[in-house]
């Protein structure tokens, strides 16, 4: 089987020390967690972890069983990019005068549809959301220029297909 990318929906108790199993599933397997987002979800008192890899399905479908044995886990899914829609957000700290003295800069910015956040006498945040790539190529835009810091979100996703987890989630909730 071949290597490609899944996004891994957990939808969990949020409980204490559950993270730290979930990870010890992955380390046990040598797989690398490439992105990793825990919010609420569609249901109240309901985490969801939205984990990114790059492995075989196979993998992936053996950690998605180890995942649900776990006391606190309600549900666990996968899914390729295909099937799902996602974003990531990222912040870029960028000296100020490069803002004014830099043509390029501007044109970076209005290129990449992406914001000013704010504005100092040092420096400028500008916040760009998109798939990695175009993430990835803002920042090897704007390298030359000096990066004083950046800092990536991980994936935030929602499937294309309807997800039968919030009615599982709803009749579980209400048998407590």
């Amino acid at each position: 089987m071949k290597k490609q990318w899944f996004t891994i929906s957990v939808y969990s108790e949020n409980n204490v020390g559950l993270l730290n199993r979930i990870s010890g599933i992955f380390l046990k397997r040598h797989i690398n967690v490439e992105s990793l987002n825990v919010s609420k979800s569609e249901i109240e008192h309901v985490s969801k972890f939205t984990i990114v890899v790059n492995t075989t399905e196979d993998w992936t479908r053996k950690i998605v069983a180890q995942i649900e044995k776990q006391i606190e886990v309600i549900k666990a899914f996968y899914h390729t990019d295909d099937e799902t829609i996602y974003q990531e957000s990222a912040l870029f700290k960028i000296a100020s005068h490069l803002l004014f003295d830099e043509r390029q800069i501007q044109n970076i910015i209005k290129e990449s549809n992406s914001q000013i956040v704010t504005v100092s006498r040092d420096f400028f945040v500008l916040a760009k959301t998109g798939r990695r790539h175009e993430i990835d190529e803002m920042h090897d835009a704007l390298e030359p220029f000096g990066i004083m810091q950046f800092v990536r979100s991980g994936r935030i996703t929602v499937t294309k297909a309807e997800m039968p987890i919030t009615a599982m989630l709803e009749d579980f909730y209400q048998d407590k």
